[in-house]
C-alpha cells in the first residue's frame, strides 16, 4: 500500500516538474518564434519559386566608379544591393554632401535599334559629385522600332525592364528615383509619325503604371540627338577611367546598329584651332569646360552599313542583277546564298558569296564611306564631314572603341588592346575562311560558321577606323564592354546629367 502511494506521489511530482519546464520554455520562446521556425522551410520554398520567376539580371557589383582611388570599395558584389529600403546607407560615408541625399538611384532606358536595355544605377553623394556604387544592367530584344505600327505593344515591351527597376530600387525610394528613356538611331530611321506615337505610348505607360518620376520634362522620353549620345558616352568612359582632366581624356568611338559616333578632345598648336560648327561641343562638367569634337553618322551603324554594303553590289551590277535575279558578293563566304530586299519597292535579290577575301571586300566597303564627297570645311574624315586629324590633334592618348567593336573582336580571342593593323590581320584570317587560328578560342569557330556576315562586319569596322577616321595602322585602340565593373556607352553619362538636373528629392 505504501509502495503504491509512493509511486503515485512520484508521478504527481514528475507531472508538476514537466509542466514547469514547458511553462519556462513558453516564456523563453514566444509563440511567434515557433511559428517562424515551423514556417521557415515553406517560406524558403516560396522565395525560391519567386526568384525563379523573376528575370535574370546582370548585376555589375559594388564597384566604386570614381576618379579618386581613395574611395574604391572591395565589397562582395553579391551583397551590394542588400541595403535596407527603410534606411539606405553607404559603405563610404555616413554624412551626405549638403543638400543631397546619401543614396540616389537613377534609371536609364536605352531604346536602341536592336533592343532596349535598362540601367539601374545606385550613387552616393559622399562628396559634391556623385559616386557610382552599383549598376544593374538588363537587356531585351527586339527594340521599340521593330513594333512600327504597334505603339501599345512597344510600350508594353518595356514592362520586363520596369520589373527589374521595381525589384532593385527600395520601395520607399521609388518616388525619388528619376527615369528617362532615350531612343537612338532605330526610331530616328522609323520616321517622325511612327516614332512619336511609340514615344507617346511609352510616356503614358510609365506615368500611369509605375511610380518613378520622369525627369527632363519633354526631353525625358525622346529620340536623343546624336551629338548628345556621343558626348554622354565620352563622359561615361572618362568618368570611369578617372580621366576627366583637361588634355588628358580618352577618345570614344561608339558603333551601334543605326549610327556611329566619334568624340574626342583635340589639342591644337598656338596658330590653329578647331573650326566653328555643330561639330564643336562645349561641355561644362564639374569646374572645367571641355572643347570637344563630336559627330554622329546616321546610317553608318553596323546594321545599316551592312545593308548598304550588300546593296552596293546590286547597284554595281544593276541591269544584269535585275535580269538574272542574283548578284555575286565578295564579302560573303563562297557559295553562301541569301535573299534580300532592296529599293523603295522592296524588290527581291539573291546574293551569292564568292569568298574573295578581305582586299576584295574592302574594295566594296570603302565606297560606302563617300571619301570623294565634296568637303565644304576641310579637313574631312568621310561623307564630307569635317574632323580634326587624329594624327595631329590626338597623338598620345587612348582611343576607346566599344559596342559592336567589342562584340565582333572579343569572341575571336582578340586582346582588349590591339592595333588597327592587327584588326586587319584578324579580318584577313576570317575572310580567307581559316579556322586554324581560332581553334584555341572557345566557341569561336562555331560563331564564324553561324554568322556568314563576319567577314563583311570585320571589314567594315576596320574600314571605319582606317579609311573613315584615318587612324594609322600602328595606332593602338582599346575595347571594353565594361570599365571598372560598369557598362560603357552613353547611359552612365546621361544618368549623371539627369540626377544633377532633376534633384527630385533634395535634402535641406
Amino acid at each position: 500500500m505504501n509502495t503504491a502511494k509512493s509511486r503515485k506521489t512520484l508521478l504527481i511530482k514528475c507531472a508538476v516538474g514537466a509542466s514547469a519546464i514547458l511553462l519556462l520554455l513558453w516564456l523563453l520562446f514566444p509563440n511567434e518564434r515557433y511559428q517562424q521556425l515551423s514556417g521557415s522551410q515553406s517560406n524558403t520554398g516560396v522565395a525560391e519559386q519567386q526568384q525563379q520567376q523573376r528575370p535574370s539580371v546582370e548585376h555589375q557589383g559594388n564597384t566604386v566608379m570614381t576618379p579618386d582611388p581613395k574611395t574604391e570599395s572591395s565589397a562582395d558584389p553579391t551583397t551590394s544591393s542588400s541595403t535596407s529600403p527603410s534606411s539606405p546607407d553607404s559603405e563610404h560615408c555616413s554624412t551626405p554632401h549638403p543638400g543631397r541625399p546619401l543614396i540616389q538611384y537613377a534609371l536609364m532606358i536605352d531604346a536602341g535599334s536592336s533592343g532596349s536595355r535598362i540601367h539601374v544605377y545606385r550613387f552616393n553623394f559622399c562628396r559634391e559629385q556623385p559616386e557610382l556604387e552599383d549598376e544593374v544592367f538588363y537587356p531585351i530584344e527586339p527594340g521599340l522600332s521593330s513594333y512600327k505600327d504597334d505603339a501599345e505593344g512597344a510600350a508594353k515591351s518595356l514592362d520586363e525592364l520596369m520589373q527589374v527597376a521595381l525589384d532593385k530600387v527600395p520601395a520607399d525610394l521609388h518616388h525619388c528615383t528619376p527615369i528617362e528613356l532615350k531612343a537612338t538611331a532605330g526610331l530616328r530611321l522609323l520616321g517622325e509619325s511612327r516614332s512619336k506615337k511609340i514615344l507617346d505610348a511609352v510616356r503614358t505607360r510609365l506615368e500611369t503604371q509605375y511610380p518613378f518620376p520622369i525627369a527632363g520634362g519633354e526631353n525625358g522620353i525622346e529620340i536623343m540627338d546624336g551629338k548628345d549620345e556621343g558626348v554622354y558616352a565620352w563622359i561615361t568612359v572618362n568618368y570611369l577611367l578617372g580621366s576627366l582632366k583637361k588634355g588628358g581624356s580618352a577618345a570614344v568611338f561608339d558603333l551601334g546598329g543605326g549610327s556611329t559616333q566619334i568624340v574626342f578632345e583635340p589639342t591644337f598648336d598656338d596658330e590653329s584651332a578647331m573650326a566653328e560648327g555643330e561639330h564643336k561641343y562645349l561641355l561644362d562638367y564639374g569646374e572645367s569646360q571641355y572643347t570637344l569634337y563630336q559627330h554622329s553618322y546616321l546610317g553608318y551603324g553596323l546594321n545599316e552599313a551592312r545593308k548598304r554594303i550588300k546593296n552596293e553590289m546590286i547597284e554595281t551590277w544593276k541591269d544584269e542583277a535585275e535580269r538574272s535575279g542574283h548578284v555575286y558578293h565578295p564579302c560573303l563566304p563562297a557559295n553562301h546564298t541569301e535573299t534580300i530586299t532592296y529599293g523603295d519597292d522592296d524588290k527581291k535579290m539573291t546574293l551569292i558569296g564568292t569568298g574573295a577575301g578581305h582586299a576584295q571586300c574592302r574594295g566594296v566597303v570603302e565606297r560606302v564611306f563617300n571619301k570623294d564627297k565634296i568637303c565644304a570645311l576641310s579637313p574631312c574624315a568621310f561623307d564630307g564631314m569635317y574632323q580634326p586629324p587624329i594624327t595631329e590633334t590626338f597623338t598620345a592618348r587612348d582611343l576607346y572603341v566599344f559596342s559592336f567593336f567589342y562584340d565582333l573582336t572579343q569572341p575571336l580571342g582578340m586582346p582588349s588592346e590591339f592595333s588597327v593593323q592587327e584588326l586587319a590581320e584578324l579580318t584577313e584570317s576570317v575572310c580567307s575562311g581559316e579556322t586554324q587560328p581560332f581553334k584555341h578560342v572557345p566557341d569561336a569557330i562555331e560563331a564564324l560558321m553561324n554568322k556568314p556576315d563576319y567577314c563583311l562586319d570585320l571589314t567594315y569596322i576596320h574600314g571605319l577606323l582606317r579609311i573613315g577616321y584615318d587612324v594609322p595602322p600602328e595606332r593602338l585602340v582599346r575595347t571594353a564592354k565594361k570599365i571598372r565593373g560598369a557598362e560603357t556607352g552613353w547611359c552612365l553619362g546621361a544618368s549623371i546629367a539627369m540626377i544633377d538636373e532633376a534633384q527630385i528629392c533634395q535634402v535641406n
